[in-house]
């Protein structure tokens, strides 16, 4: 952002100049524009916009653009990288520049603007996770000089007038920014004589300073300077600025600097599902309130952040389906499990507090019983909804949340009355409330309805969500940490949103994700996919609606399946498994592309190829039985399903509705193998055009593809490679250029992306433009040469974990896979003796500093991982810590930890240990000013220590797991 001053002098009635500088290395085709609020630079119309002009300066390329500028003129401008159409490519992230012209310039000046393009990463410091969380101050720093005060006067004709900008947000109390450089007046490299920068407020400081035109180009660096005498320059190269003696040299040159280059800063996260957090107070789930004491064990513990899975509500099915959170019924609505109805009124009734004194007792379970707490609170919040409502409803609170979120309240409130009334989500079932209109809407809604008190009982709900969620997270605001919420990438296709905006969603298709780690047969979600283009028309309101509502609440966010930006793998709607679909937005193979290179048997290509030796394989004696009801001979031994059962889902409906079922020895197996011969394909026909086609995943795989001949399996490998390793590049770079900047613009929450599974190469050159922190899961190395990733080799942009909620914990993966932990033990500990059977306490401390000490900026554990560290909390069976079993779409989504958060609080052991492994590593940790120095130095001195071979490392702390795995082997 540049904002020029007011300068003293005489008035000028003739335009004078402003002149655009910026570095950019752009492709072939490409150019850089800049457009702004006013006409001269397009008025946000890129087609009316400055393009700017190429000179090669050295090694850089170095982009100008001049336009004439009234007296007076401001204006808010932007850069784009554009086509030869002067279509957008890309644009920089970050807040808009501000240019305001200063007063007192003669005519024909020209004042030149030096930027640098904002890339994401530059601005995460300004993010509301560090700007109102980590580095929030006690003592507001006060504003020395507004910006756009220029206090230096240009009165001799061979000097320059340059004006230094610089963003530095985190700074500690009497400590101020100079300027260091070799000009007289940067004082010679020394910090006592340097120019002294002011505070203008949002983080920045500037200062204006005469200096000669000269031949020699001045060397400068910004610096820190406490009053103690600590004395800290930034990192990196010198900055430099030349200023010639020419008279087509600028006198009046306006710097912005970017942001000052520190030691990178590092944090430390714990992640833990709201529904599994356990307290003394809750009602058989975790709830928002217990959130406030789960912020305080996480800053006594070194933590600045803790990370939730999604908390909207996902009441679609009316049973423990709705345990899933990444399936919501409504993207805006909070989940009603979470509410803490104590916390409902001060005045409750004797009887309703014995009721939910007893209900605490029942639903004190080991794990979450999903239906049967859902189902009490919310008949407890019922009966003090009856006697309060008048009191709350009208009250101004309650007005201004009302007012303030009708938009999505209403359309949620009339949806869970017409899903009651109907006794299904399903709104095509809804007969003449099928379609969604406002009218409808306004009618259901209604004051003078019948069923009015219905539609204000969830109101009622979301406001005490609202209310309680909020106090939790000013709460951690204040303790010095981030929440870290979670945006699903899909919604149920019997959601709100589906009934209210269908033209956003393709509803005959289905979301997954294609084979990978968690599962060889892929994923289906079963969410609609998204229709971008319709999206696109109003600049994806739908998304950016939906991160502002999150910004009420979070800092920090985690996108899930951040590849879905890029492109995401549609199924059909008849799909059952995640195995035959297709990327969405991808380039087909055409009918003509494939005749060119001498494949024209298409049928045989894309329908299930069913000889009867697979039959007489797969199903043995059986075979006989299984084709009479499934399949029809069309050629001799060659046979194609019946109508009924020629899809996944058909074929699983067929089964389940057998007269005969009592034949069916076993109906999974059966199942599978229908399943397998359905899927036997080579080439998928897109539904939407018939002559282009899709190479189904791992088609090598398959016995259709291995009778092929030679001259075929050549080209259809060749053709495959290409479709999901090459031709998708610039398409999916495009795409996730056009969609992801609107998302993310639209709030100033740090965002993080998860990128695990099949990654294009164009995902990280995007994700690093664009600020979005990576993630990095050690058991699932994006590197396909490593079997375990090596956590200090991550890069800066990452989140690092031993696990996820996605697979097995810590302890369980340690255990599940004797041959696996030995290599593990051998490669990453560098050990050759036998490792324990049991990840005990020593081996968890290993994990957890590798990963602490990593360069990472975030190093973030599932509470169950943290648990490890004492041998105590490790008597519960590690595979009942798992969360998520990603092969199971019917999964039951109930882990509770199995000691509450008061107990950890007091467990002054724990903290104490998890707390010497943060602040050890170099992390920042929450605590006072003599803390956040003490963690600066031990930055540095781990920053040197990661310069060292990391082979005497190995060593050192593979010692006292060696004497783990003796002593563990004496005993067994």
């Amino acid at each position: 952002m540049v904002e020029l001053g007011l300068l003293s002098g005489t008035k000028s009635t003739k335009p004078v100049h402003v002149s655009f500088r910026i570095p950019y290395y752009t492709h072939w085709g490409q150019s850089l524009l800049v457009c702004g609020s006013e006409p001269v630079l397009g008025s946000w119309n890129l087609k009316k916009g400055l393009l700017l002009s190429p000179v090669h300066h050295g090694d850089e390329l170095i982009w100008f653009g001049t336009v004439p500028v009234p007296k007076g003129f401001k204006c808010e401008y932007s850069y784009y990288v554009v086509d030869d159409n002067r279509n957008v490519l890309r644009w920089e992230m970050g807040e808009k520049r501000k240019v305001l012209l200063p007063e007192g310039i003669q005519d024909g000046e020209v004042v030149e603007l030096h930027d640098l393009w904002q890339v994401g990463s530059d601005a995460l410091p300004l993010k509301s996770a560090f700007k109102d969380v980590i580095f929030r101050r006690k003592l507001s720093l006060d504003i020395e000089t507004p910006l756009g005060v220029i206090r230096s006067t240009l009165d001799q004709e061979d000097s320059v007038l340059v004006h230094f900008k610089i963003s530095c947000p985190n700074i500690e109390e009497e400590t101020s920014i100079y300027i260091i450089g070799n000009a007289l007046k940067l004082g010679q490299w020394n910090v006592q004589n340097g120019l002294k920068l002011s505070y203008s407020g949002e983080s920045i400081w500037h200062a204006d300073c005469v200096l000669p035109k000269g031949d020699f180009p001045i060397k400068y660096k910004y610096c820190k300077y406490g009053k103690r005498g600590i004395f800290s320059p930034e990192t990196g190269p010198n900055r430099d600025i030349a200023l010639d003696s020419s008279n087509t040299q600028p006198r009046y040159i306006f710097l912005s600097d970017g942001m000052l280059r520190e030691m990178p800063w590092r944090g430390a996260g714990v992640a833990i599902p709201m529904f599994s957090v356990r307290s003394e107070a809750d009602l058989g789930v975790g709830e928002f309130l217990d959130l406030k004491l789960f912020v305080d064990w996480a800053a006594e513990s070194g933590f600045h952040l803790v990370q939730l899975l999604p908390i909207n509500d996902t009441s679609v099915h009316g049973m423990w389906w709705d345990s899933y959170p990444y399936s919501s019924l409504s993207v805006f609505a909070l989940h009603p499990l979470y509410l803490r109805v104590q916390a409902l009124s001060e005045n409750i009734p004797e009887d309703i507090k014995l009721e939910i004194q007893k209900a605490k007792e029942q639903l004190d379970g080991k794990d979450v019983d999903y239906e049967a707490t859902l189902s009490t609170k919310l008949s407890i919040t019922k009966k003090i909804f009856a006697q309060e409502k008048d009191l709350i409803l009208n009250s101004s609170s309650f007005q201004k949340f009302f007012s303030e979120n009708q938009d999505w309240l209403k359309p949620y409130a009339a949806f869970c009355f017409l899903r009651d009334f109907f006794e299904t989500s399903d709104h095509s079932q809804w007969g003449r409330f099928s379609h969604f209109s406002k009218e409808k809407l306004e009618k259901l809604v209604s004051k003078d309805s019948l069923h009015y008190s219905i539609i204000c009982f969830h109101y009622y709900i979301q406001f005490h969500l609202h209310v309680q969620l909020s106090e939790a997270a000013d709460y951690a605001r204040k303790k010095g940490v981030i929440l870290k919420g979670d945006l699903p990438i899909g919604v149920d296709r019997n959601s709100v949103d589906t009934w209210v905006y269908p033209n956003l969603f393709r509803m005959n298709t289905s979301t997954g994700a294609p084979p990978d780690y968690f599962d060889k047969n892929g994923q289906n979600w079963g969410f609609p996919t998204y229709n971008w283009e319709e999206m696109s028309k109003d600049n994806y309101a739908w998304w950016r609606a939906r991160l502002t509502q999150m910004a009420k609440y979070f800092t920090a966010y985690r996108i899930d399946h951040i590849l879905g930006f890029f492109r995401i793998w549609e199924l059909p709607e008849h799909a059952m498994t995640g195995l035959v679909g297709k990327f969405r937005p991808s380039i087909p193979l055409s009918q003509e592309e494939l005749e060119k290179e001498g494949i024209w048997d298409f049928d045989r290509l894309s329908r299930p190829y069913i000889l009867q030796e697979f039959l007489q394989e797969k199903f043995g004696s059986s075979w006989t039985f299984i084709a009479s009801n499934f399949l029809n001979e069309y050629q001799k031994n060659r046979y194609e399903f019946k109508e009924d059962c020629n899809t996944e889902k058909k074929i699983a409906s067929k089964l389940k509705s057998f007269p005969e079922r009592s034949l069916l020895q076993d109906e999974d197996k059966i199942r599978r193998e229908l399943f397998d011969l359905v899927q036997n394909i080579v080439l998928i026909r897109d539904p939407e055009n018939p002559r282009n086609f899709y190479p189904r995943f791992n088609l090598e795989d398959t016995p259709s593809f291995k009778d092929l001949d030679d001259h075929s399996k050549n080209v259809l490998k060749r053709l495959y490679y290409d479709y999901y390793f090459h031709r998708q590049e610039n398409l999916w770079q495009q795409n996730a250029l056009k969609t992801l900047p609107a998302l993310l613009n639209s709030s100033d929450m740090l965002a993080c992306g998860e990128d695990l599974g099949l990654i294009p190469s164009c995902v990280h050159p995007v994700m690093q433009e664009l600020g979005l922190i990576g993630l990095r899961i050690q058991r699932m190395p994006s590197e396909p040469d490593l079997e375990f990733g090596i956590p200090s080799q991550y890069s800066y942009m990452t989140v690092c974990a031993p696990s996820c909620h996605d697979c097995s914990t810590l302890r369980a993966w340690w255990e599940e896979d004797e041959e696996r932990r030995q290599r593990y033990f051998k490669n990453v500990v560098g050990s050759d003796m036998s490792p324990p059977a049991r990840c005990v306490p020593d081996i968890a401390h290993f994990i957890i500093r590798e990963h602490v000490e990593s360069p990472s900026m975030w190093a973030i554990f599932p509470l169950q991982d943290l648990l490890v560290l004492k041998e105590e909390y490790t008597t519960r069976p590690a595979t009942e810590e798992t969360i998520n079993d990603p092969t199971n779409p019917k999964h039951y989504w109930r882990y509770r930890v199995h000691v509450t958060v008061e107990a950890l609080i007091k467990d002054k052991e724990l903290v104490s240990t998890i707390k010497d492994l943060v602040s050890g590593s170099g992390r920042s940790h929450p605590g006072g000013q003599a803390e956040r120095q003490a963690s600066h130095k031990s930055a540095v001195a781990t920053t040197e220590k990661q310069q060292i071979a990391s082979s005497k490392d190995k060593v050192h702390l593979a010692t006292p797991l060696h004497a783990v795995a003796q002593e563990t082997l004496a005993v067994s």
